[in-house]
């Protein structure tokens, strides 16, 4: 079984491949963004599944998929995302995507998708892991959560984001749990590849 795996969060990537070639012996390679996955799509023998980031570099949302569609001389192909939307979740599906996978998705989920897709099956998450339409809560950001969120992003602590922004250090950690709530972020990374998936950042 080959897989591409386009992500250019590394941690991310590694730790998917690494379990997919753990659990089902799959030959996996990771690249950083779309016109390297172009690229070992239109230079190496071919795969049998997919996976691009959502809104990783090249990708320009979902024109990205479309054009990927078009490369994989039949390969399955499928989005996985830090943001959970369901509208961009059917809109993938409706441009060809085999699915549309949460990075929230429970590892054996994840290895059931994998199969289900090579198998020629389309994967949807269930409703729990896929909102009902795109979160509203991201317009209930103050700009000072905007500033902090944008630090975040640029991989900054919350003792830099304070000296930019001339705030308290505990200022800045109330700010990051009030956003990370609005946004049903898990944790800081989690918060910026949403944020990066609604292009907030």
């Amino acid at each position: 079984m080959r897989v591409l795996l386009a992500d250019d969060h590394e941690l991310v990537a590694q730790t998917i491949a690494a379990y997919l070639r753990s659990e089902i012996q799959a030959d996996v390679t990771v690249v950083p963004n779309l016109p390297d996955a172009l690229h070992q799509v239109g230079t190496h023998r071919s795969y049998d599944l997919i996976l691009l980031d959502l809104n990783m570099p090249g990708m320009n949302h979902l024109e990205g998929l479309d054009a990927m569609l078009t490369a994989a001389n039949g390969a399955k192909v499928a989005i996985i995302s830090g943001y959970s939307g369901r509208i961009v979740a059917e809109e993938a599906i409706a441009r060809g995507a085999s699915g549309y996978l949460p990075k929230t998705i429970a590892p054996v989920s994840l290895l059931s998708a994998v199969r289900l897709m090579i198998a020629g099956e389309v994967f949807l998450p269930f409703a729990s892991l896929i909102s009902a339409e795109e979160d509203t809560t991201i317009s209930a950001l103050t700009r000072r959560e905007l500033q902090v969120l944008q630090g975040i992003c640029e991989g900054k602590s919350n003792k830099e984001i304070a000296r930019t922004h001339e705030l308290q250090e505990v200022t800045v950690k109330l700010h990051v749990k009030t956003l990370s709530r609005k946004l049903g972020a898990k944790n800081r990374t989690h918060a910026a590849m949403i944020a990066r998936d609604r292009q907030l950042c």
